[in-house]
C-alpha cells in the first residue's frame, strides 16, 4: 500500500484554529508515527490541483463564489472575521485542501494499475458541484473521476464504488453522482446528526443509518452486513475513512474505540482486496485528539498486506 502525504496537507490558522474543532495538523502527526515503519512507501503529490481544474468541475454560481470570503467561511463553519484577509484563508486552508485533492487524483491513477493506496487527506464528501459545506470545499472524488475521464483512464462502462465509513452521511458524494449509474455508494453513518436532507440519502445503494451512541460492536456488525452485499464488479473504489466514529470525537456521536476504528478499516480493506477491487482510502473527518492515532494504527496494519 502506498501512502500519499505532503507536509502542505496541514492546515493552520494560528490563533483562529480554535474556531473549528478540526485538527488541521494531524497529518504531520500521522506521518511522524508511520515514517519509521520499514519499507513503507510514502509518496508526495507533485503539485496542488490546479484552480482551472476545479473551475471546470464546479457549477457556474459556485465558480463565481470561490474567492468570496463570507461564502467560504460559512462552508468552513468558521465565523466571519472582518480582519482576516481571504488570501490568508486561501493559503492556510484552501491550498492545503487543493493538495489533498491532488493526492486523491494521483492515488486513483496509481490504483488503476492494480494497487492499494491511502491518501491521508481528501474525503471531502459534503462538497457538491454546486456548493461547498461541512468543512468540505472541493469534492475530491468527483474531481478525480472527471480528470480520470479526461485522461481516458476510466470510461463510460467503468464501475466505481464509494464506501463511506465516516460518521457523517456523504451528502456531497450522493449529489455529485446522483445521475451516474456507474457509481455504487455504501454509506454507514449516524442518522441523528448532520446532514439531514433526505434527498441525497435516496441515492445511497447500500444505506446503513445508525444512531447517536451506537456501540462499536453494533457498528461493525452492520458494516459487515453491508460489505457482504458487494460483488467483484468494480474497477475502482474510494473509501472515505473518517475517524469521527471514535467515542472521543465531539461531532460524530458514535462510540467506537480506536482499535474498533482500526478493525473497521481492516474489514473494508480485506473485503475490497478479496474482491480484487483497487482502492483509495481517504482521510475524511475526524475531530478528536485520537484521530491521528487511529489513522496511524490503520496505516501501520494495512501497509503490510
Amino acid at each position: 500500500m502506498k501512502i500519499f502525504y505532503h507536509p502542505k496537507y496541514n492546515i493552520s490558522l494560528g490563533v483562529f484554529n480554535y474556531l473549528h474543532p478540526f485538527d488541521g495538523c494531524k497529518f504531520s502527526k500521522v506521518y511522524d508515527e508511520i515514517k519509521c515503519l520499514g519499507s513503507i512507501d510514502i509518496v508526495q503529490p507533485s503539485a496542488p490541483i490546479d484552480m482551472a481544474v476545479i473551475e471546470s468541475y464546479v457549477g457556474e454560481i459556485f465558480r463565481r463564489l470561490l474567492s468570496n470570503k463570507r461564502y467560504i467561511l460559512r462552508a468552513l463553519e468558521i465565523p466571519y472575521i472582518p480582519l482576516l484577509p481571504f488570501s490568508v484563508i486561501d493559503k492556510r486552508i484552501l491550498l492545503p485542501m487543493r493538495w489533498g485533492v491532488a493526492g486523491t487524483l494521483e492515488a486513483a491513477q496509481d490504483v488503476l494499475q492494480g494497487n492499494m493506496c491511502w491518501n491521508m487527506s481528501g474525503g471531502y464528501h459534503h462538497a457538491r458541484r454546486s456548493a461547498p459545506e461541512g468543512f468540505c470545499i472541493y469534492n475530491d472524488i468527483g474531481i478525480a473521476v472527471q480528470e480520470l475521464e479526461k485522461k481516458n483512464l476510466i470510461k463510460d462502462d467503468t464501475r466505481i464504488l464509494i464506501v463511506d465509513v465516516d460518521a457523517h452521511h456523504g451528502n456531497g458524494n450522493a449529489c455529485t453522482f446522483m445521475d451516474d449509474d456507474r457509481v455504487t455508494i455504501l454509506d454507514i453513518y449516524n442518522g441523528d446528526i448532520y446532514p439531514q436532507n433526505p434527498h441525497p440519502k435516496s441515492r445511497i445503494n447500500i444505506n446503513i443509518p445508525l444512531y447517536r451512541g451506537v456501540s462499536g460492536e453494533v457498528y461493525l456488525n452492520k458494516l459487515s452486513e453491508g460489505l457482504s452485499e458487494l460483488k467483484s464488479e468494480y474497477d475502482i473504489a474510494f473509501v472515505v475513512a473518517g475517524t469521527d466514529v471514535i467515542s472521543t470525537d465531539p461531532l460524530g456521536g458514535m462510540h467506537l474505540t480506536v482499535d474498533e476504528c482500526v478493525t473497521r478499516d481492516r474489514m473494508v480493506f480485506d473485503k475490497l482486496k478479496a474482491l480484487s477491487i483497487p482502492s483509495v482510502f481517504l482521510g475524511g473527518g475526524g475531530y478528536s485528539s485520537d484521530s491521528a492515532t487511529a489513522i496511524a494504527k490503520s496505516i501501520s496494519e494495512l501497509y503490510r498486506l
